[in-house]
């Protein structure tokens, strides 16, 4: 692919990342809903399951808290995490009888939307979110001193150069992942 092309896909990375976290949060933020709103059923359901009352009232308060903190951006990699460890779970503790098609495709869409999850774990919320937001305030205080990461933090690096220039993507593709040049 092109730089310039890479540059083109790079102008829409925050509109994307936006994008895909509403459409992630508001399937875990609607099911804690549905879940709450008609929370007897549910914990009979799952009672039949084998799953006792305190873990629907864990998982409603996983798919509340988190989706939330997807569609905000706050603690995102955090959140997406959790949801996608979740949506493993659930693939492999729920729907694994195979002969039912329905089973199948409901263990497929878990998988799906646990990789959704594990990207915006990696590639985090994006300029359009409040962690962003609390990282400049947090830079423009002084109390960090300037570097290529500033904002990083142990567990996750900040992303680089989000929109890099068609010279930084050639200097990029020519040192290894040490750092030292090919």
């Amino acid at each position: 692919m092109s730089a310039a092309w890479e540059n083109k896909i790079a102008a829409f990375d925050d509109f994307v990342l936006l994008g895909g976290r509403l459409l992630l949060a508001w399937l875990f933020v609607h099911g804690g809903v549905v879940l709450t709103a008609n929370f007897d059923v549910a914990a009979t359901s799952m009672a039949k399951m084998g799953v006792p009352a305190p873990l629907l009232i864990v998982t409603i308060a996983l798919q509340l808290g988190a989706g939330v903190a997807i569609a905000l951006g706050w603690r995102a990699r955090l959140a997406a995490t959790g949801l996608g460890l979740f949506c493993v779970a659930t693939a492999i503790l729920f729907h694994t009888n195979f002969g039912s098609r329905n089973e199948l495709l409901h263990f497929e869409k878990d998988l799906a939307i646990a990789g959704g999850m594990f990207v915006s774990m990696v590639r985090g919320a994006g300029s359009w979110s409040l962690d962003e937001l609390f990282l400049a305030r947090r830079d423009a205080g002084g109390s960090r001193t300037a570097t290529p990461d500033a904002g990083a933090t142990a567990d996750f690096p900040r992303r680089r150069n989000p929109n890099p220039s068609p010279k930084a993507l050639d200097a990029h593709h020519q040192f290894r992942v040490d750092g030292t040049q090919l």
